[in-house]
């Protein structure tokens, strides 16, 4: 039974969508007005681990992950680079897709922008005009949040705590437009030369929190399962589009609210982000670690879980993937000498790793439990590996349990490709293997040693003398 941790009833309960056999999620994405940083970045992945471990359980998951493509951080941007908004936001979704590739995030089902649905987002806040719950005020529509009667129930705060974290939120001429403090705006007014769009209000663009709510409900339904992003983002955002969402249709808005945690760098474990000028973007440390390294690092720790960010941790991932990929190496390896009977032991068991892996991932997605069953696979496939005589019918099920497994975290195992076309390099191998069986050692350790200098490793096994590329 699958449960998930429900941050809207601060409790672990059993996951049941609402249309069996699907899965309607929608998870927050990035505003583009720059790369993303490996804080952005935990979020994708988190979330795509969620959603790839719901699609080996049988779901269809309709995943939709939006572009804020217009806000004051773009207008901004865009007018200290020389160029239009709109311009600004085609080269940071093209570097966004780029980098998301780079650590194995699947594509969206849909990747909507604001901007392309800014009809509806006008709709939408007409609607709450209509009702009451929004005004009009120089241009600027705002929603009256103490209106919503549960206007608090996702953050968990008195209306008064959340008064006082709104006001971090907004300027001192918003200040004076508002009724109330905590309410928030829907429609922004345009300055003067900003990028605009014609409203019953006026000339300007949506705010942060409408965009959402209109995209979630126009493209998955007015009730979803699953809405997710990052721990941050539970107020005000998350907190605003519930108000506005079931104050507009009227029904409930999300059936599971999962956050991620934070993403934290330094001695003093200080929270990753652009405002603290803290942060490593994925563009860059892509191009020093591998991603997939980048991508194990993260996927394996449960979302709902800090993760500190530091060279040892990647060194310490690195280690541990280069331990699983050495496994399914060591399977490929006994594939051209394996029987063809089968192995009744090997199906046995590789049925009781899935079980112990399913049990613990059912757990609110706890990708820690579930590497470790991983471990244990790992460990089982070296030990099968180094038998006399193994089955081609158990070693191809092993490999292909382990890919399996490894690909919710995200990572491709293949076959390292240990293709050597250097004759010099073949003939030195084959004159080690004559050096140790005249039990030249002298010979047999010089050539090992400048081999490996040349980046081939050497590994002698009971089935013969095996390389690899270091």
């Amino acid at each position: 039974m699958l449960t998930i941790y429900n941050t809207l009833t601060r409790k672990k309960e059993e996951f049941k969508p609402l249309h069996p056999g699907v899965v309607n999620m929608y998870v927050c994405g990035p505003t583009v007005y720059n790369y993303i940083h490996i804080g952005n970045a935990r979020s994708a992945i988190a979330f795509d681990t969620v959603r790839r471990y719901l699609e080996f359980k049988g779901y269809k998951v309709n995943y939709v992950s939006n572009f804020t493509d217009v806000d004051d951080k773009m207008i901004k941007a865009a007018a200290a680079q020389g160029i239009t908004v709109p311009q600004l936001a085609e080269k940071y979704i093209n570097a966004f897709m780029e980098d998301t590739e780079a650590i194995n995030i699947e594509p969206a089902t849909l990747h909507p922008r604001a901007t392309e649905n800014i009809n509806e987002i006008i709709k939408f806040i007409r609607g709450l005009v209509d009702k009451g719950y929004a005004y009009a005020k120089d241009g600027d529509v705002y929603y009256r949040a103490r209106k919503f009667k549960d206007y608090g129930q996702l953050s968990g705060q008195s209306l008064d705590d959340l008064e006082v974290g709104a006001s971090e939120h907004v300027s001192a001429d918003e200040v004076n437009k508002k009724e109330d403090p905590l309410d928030f705006a829907l429609w922004k007014a345009a300055k003067p030369g900003e990028i605009n769009w014609d409203s019953p209000w006026g000339k300007g663009r949506p705010g942060w929190h409408i965009e959402c709510s209109v995209m979630s409900t126009k493209y998955l339904g007015k009730t979803i399962d699953i809405h997710a992003g990052g721990q941050d983002l539970e107020f005000p955002h998350h907190e605003n589009e519930i108000a506005q969402s079931e104050a507009e249709n009227g029904q409930k808005f999300v059936r599971y609210w999962m956050h991620n945690g934070f993403v934290t760098i330094g001695k003093d474990n200080e929270k990753m982000s652009k405002s603290l000028h803290n942060f490593i973007t994925v563009h860059d440390i892509i191009k020093e670690v591998d991603p997939q390294v980048l991508r194990f690092f993260m996927a394996t720790t449960q979302y709902r879980r800090p993760i500190q960010y530091s060279q040892a941790n990647l060194t310490d991932a690195q280690n541990n993937l280069d331990h699983i990929q050495t496994a399914f190496d060591n399977l490929t390896y006994r594939e051209q000498d394996a029987g063809n009977d089968e192995d009744q032991n090997v199906e046995d068991q590789l049925k009781t790793f899935r079980t112990q892996f399913i049990t613990a991932m059912d757990d609110d997605i706890n990708v820690q439990n579930g590497i470790a069953t991983v471990y244990e696979l790992v460990k089982y496939a070296n030990v099968y590996a180094q038998q006399k005589q193994v089955s081609l019918t158990a070693i191809k099920a092993i490999k292909d349990e382990l890919a399996e497994l490894m690909s919710i975290f995200g990572v491709k195992l293949v076959a390292s490709d240990n293709k050597i076309d250097d004759e010099k390099i073949k003939q030195l191998i084959e004159e080690r293997n004559l050096a140790r069986k005249s039990k030249d050692f002298a010979r047999s350790d010089q050539i090992r040693d400048d081999l490996k200098k040349q980046g081939i490793i050497l590994e002698d096994t009971p089935q013969g003398t095996r390389y690899k590329k270091e």
